[in-house]
Order: C-alpha cells, then structure tokens, then sequence
C-alpha cells in the first residue's frame, strides 16, 4: 500500500470479514495484504489474522484483530458521499443489515460496530445553500437522508 497516512480500524476479531464486507459495498475498494500473528508467546494464535490493508474508494485504511482491549466507537466513523438516492439506499440497506442500528442524520453503526455517514451529495449542497435554515429542521428527523424530502422542505 502506498503513501504515509492510513486509517487504522480495531476489531476483537473480525478485521478480515469487516474489510471484505467494506470493500464489496465500495467501487475502487480492494484488499491489499493480510498479516498473520506469529507464533509468539503472549499473542494471538498464531496464523490468524493480525492485519488487513485495504482500500475504500482509494483511501488507504488498515483492519487490526486486537482483541477486545477496546471498541469502536462513534468518535471516528467512515464518511461516504452518495450520487444519488439509489446508492444511499443501497449503502443503508447493506450496512444497517444483520444486526446493524440506524441512528440521525446520515448516521449508522454496522454490524461490526463501525460508524458510517452515509450522506447525499445533493443534501451536501442544501445544507451549504441560502436554504440550508429551512432544511435543517427536516434533515434533523432522518435517519437515512431523503434527497427529495430535503428538497422540498429547502423551498
């Protein structure tokens, strides 16, 4: 994986199902390269998996298996900007499924315990406008946002 900086995610020991869940939501996502534990004393099995790089939408990220010393939390979440209401729903429906939890605002926890922002671009652009004081009241009662309901409440 090129460049610096990436986002690195714990997981107890689910890193390698959350990155290839991740990356088949997200065009230009990928895995990159799994690690292994060694065999060392006071570590993981040994041969299970320690790490996995991955890409989302070209976004360096890293999935570590750390065990459960500590959790995600909504501090941090993953932000994805949608073209249109077909993929916010189809990111929503993916994420929210098998045991994740919707919360306001563009915002859900997956089933691994990752936050996501899933938010329109056009309800980027009403939010910014002139009209973003008529349609604020409107976004606050989403869960999922709807483009058309912001639409017509920025009128």
């Amino acid at each position: 994986m090129k460049g610096k900086v990436k986002t690195c995610f714990w997981f107890d020991h689910q890193a390698l199902d959350a990155a290839e869940f991740y990356v088949s939501l997200i065009a230009d996502s990928r895995i990159e390269h799994i690690s292994l534990y060694p065999d060392q004393p006071d570590m993981a099995e040994a041969g299970k998996v320690l790490t996995v790089e991955f890409t989302l939408a070209g976004t360096p990220c890293q999935a570590l298996n750390g065990g459960p010393h500590f959790t995600l939390s909504e501090a941090a979440s993953i932000s994805v900007t949608t073209d249109d209401q077909a993929e916010t729903d189809r990111l929503w429906a993916a994420l929210i499924a098998d045991g994740g939890r919707e919360s306001q605002c563009g915002w859900l926890k997956d089933r691994f315990g990752m936050s996501w922002q899933i938010v329109p671009r056009r309800a980027s652009e009403l939010m910014s406008g002139p009209q973003a004081g008529k349609a604020w009241p409107t976004l606050m009662k989403m869960s999922k946002i709807d483009i058309a309901a912001l639409e017509a409440a920025a009128v």
